[in-house]
């Protein structure tokens, strides 16, 4: 199953944003929604085509009412999520699922709430360690060169 998190903006419940209207809530309908972060919205989809187009169908609302969204992948990574754009581009075939890996955005996650992002390539591999603030634990998504840096 691909994932699909969206993360709500600061001043937004991105919950009640999405199912008060009835465009969204039509297309969140057949899915399980789920929190797994603070003011996130999460859903399981059968592929990464689905989960694109799930974003798709919703980028309205997402442009209003959220920060990002991010699609994990099991065939790329049961860890690691994609930025949406990454998400994109790999199920065009822009982009080799093993060539996702160069680019990160390392979230801090406290308090099951996610702060601040630092940028960072791997290290011989590794994915360096987050040193913005403790947190309890670190969510990393693979971003485009684009994206990279903000």
């Amino acid at each position: 199953m691909t994932q699909v998190c969206l993360v709500g903006a600061e001043s937004v419940d991105l919950r009640y944003e999405l199912l008060s209207r009835e465009t969204a809530r039509a297309a969140l309908a057949t899915y399980d929604l789920h929190e797994p972060f603070t003011n996130t919205v999460a859903v399981d989809t059968v592929s990464l085509g689905a989960a694109v187009s799930l974003l798709n169908d919703l980028n309205w609302y997402l442009v209003r009412f959220t920060e990002f969204a991010l699609v994990r992948e099991p065939s790329i990574s049961t860890e690691e999520w994609l930025s949406r754009d990454l998400a994109e581009r790999v199920r065009d075939g822009d982009r080799p699922p093993e060539a996702t890996d160069s680019y990160l955005r390392i979230h801090g996650v406290d308090d099951d709430t996610l702060v601040e992002p630092m940028y960072a390539t791997r290290v011989d591999g590794a994915v360096p360690e987050y040193d913005l603030r403790d947190v309890d634990d670190t969510l990393v998504v693979r971003v485009t060169d684009g994206e990279f840096g903000g």
